[in-house]
């Protein structure tokens, strides 16, 4: 996960998580690591490829999770 201060606004306002992932992983791969991993519902994955070859990844949680909850249960807050 992705600790920045743009990466944390997103957690709070737009219930959202911030990865950085493998350059060849696709939405459906990093949807369903991060089921695996964090045991929670994805509802939608947004990826960038950043200038410098690494590939973001911005993950909406479901409306009955909460992002801020989930920051603190792995540790990034």
């Amino acid at each position: 996960p992705l600790t920045t201060e743009s990466a944390m606004k997103k957690i709070e306002d737009n219930n959202t998580l911030v990865f950085i992932v493998h350059s060849l992983a696709n939405k459906y791969h990093i949807k369903s690591a991060v089921k695996k991993l964090y045991e929670i519902d994805v509802a939608r994955v947004n990826t960038l490829h950043r200038p410098d070859g690494l590939k973001k990844a911005f993950v909406k949680l479901a409306p009955d999770y909460d992002a801020l909850d989930v920051a603190n249960k792995i540790g990034i807050i």
